[in-house]
């Protein structure tokens, strides 16, 4: 496929699947069950943080979430007292486990009693065509509270070889408004033109089926060679394209 005709092709995907009823099955159905700002961006936040594995776990798992702050992650995050966390124990999400979730929980609260929230932290280290530093900087950030060595896994650090696809997605969620409803849009100070692709087994395939990715891994190289193609189709909205490619891959198995 010549570069113009894969462009048609994939903004052709693109309307085919960045539309409402992509959100029945997706992750993301549960940031839009908020309306207040700081509930959505949690709430995306640790739905993003679960997102792998069997997709209707990932989704089940993530109502328990949300079930045990009492459908009010904000008031939680902010006014909870050490025996609301017990609850949070026998929480399990694969190898997350309540551990995790109760440190998550607190990092959550030190980020917005000291750093002024979520967005303020991902914008601060914002380069000009680039999210990646910033999801470094986020995790040191994230991190500066005491925790247990094994929840930093939950947390990927592009500058340490990591693709990042969790947090990639949580961000495209936050900053892209697609106009259909489906990405929030909430973050106003990031531009669009600064998320990279959430790649993953899928997105991978299918970008090197149609020969926008080389690289056999899918680590930060290989991001980094996919962000190059998707910004040439489209420089202000290079992330529209995971509709495309995902939409490609898991529902018509290309």
């Amino acid at each position: 496929m010549v570069a113009n005709e894969l462009k048609e092709f994939l903004d052709e995907k693109v309307i085919l699947y960045n539309k409402p009823d992509f959100i029945e099955s997706d992750p993301i159905q549960i940031p839009h069950l908020f309306t207040e700002k700081e509930d959505i961006e949690i709430a995306g936040f640790l739905a993003a943080t679960i997102a792998w594995g069997n997709r209707k776990m990932i989704i089940n798992n993530a109502h328990k979430m949300m079930n045990l702050m009492g459908n009010s992650p904000y008031d939680f995050i902010m006014n909870h007292k050490e025996h609301h966390l017990e609850s949070l124990a026998t929480f399990v999400h694969r190898t997350f486990n309540g551990t995790d979730f109760t440190t998550f929980v607190k990092a959550l609260k030190n980020i917005y009693t000291k750093h002024n929230g979520l967005e303020a932290v991902f914008e601060k280290s914002l380069t000009s065509n680039s999210l990646q530093k910033s999801i470094h900087e986020f995790k040191k950030v994230f991190f500066e509270i005491e925790h247990a060595q094994r929840t930093q896994k939950h947390v990927s650090d592009p500058l340490k070889g990591s693709a990042a696809k969790r947090i990639n997605m949580f961000l495209r969620w936050m900053v892209r408004n697609d106009t259909t409803g489906v990405d929030l849009g909430i973050w106003k100070s990031i531009p669009p033109a600064a998320l990279s692709c959430p790649l993953d087994v899928h997105s991978g395939n299918v970008a090197r089926k149609l020969g926008i990715l080389t690289r056999k891994q899918n680590d930060a190289k290989a991001l980094a060679e996919l962000d190059v193609q998707l910004r040439l189709m489209d420089a202000n909205d290079p992330v529209k394209y995971d509709f495309a490619l995902f939409g490609l891959g898991v529902f018509e198995k290309f």
